[in-house]
């Protein structure tokens, strides 16, 4: 029982990578229609002694919402 959001938690990363992948390799174009966001540069923090670089960027598309959808769906029929 208490692994549950965990669960959810992976099945939904699985779900948004496997969408991204068969978004971006299929031959539909509707599929692969969204948009990225998040740091278009990576930020540095140089503290002296060491180099600190950070950056996030999120792709969305149209196949990631169907597959973190269909993660949900499979969640609710698991039984934990």
């Amino acid at each position: 029982m208490k692994y549950r959001g965990w669960v959810l938690f992976f099945l939904i990363i699985f779900g948004y990578i496997l969408g991204n992948l068969i978004g971006q390799h299929s031959g539909i174009a509707f599929l692969n229609y969204g948009g990225a966001f998040g740091l278009t540069s990576p930020v540095e923090l140089n503290i002296g002694f060491m180099i600190l670089t950070f950056g996030l960027t999120f792709n969305i598309n149209i196949a990631g919402i169907i597959g973190i959808i269909i993660a949900f769906v499979c969640f609710k029929f698991i039984k934990i």
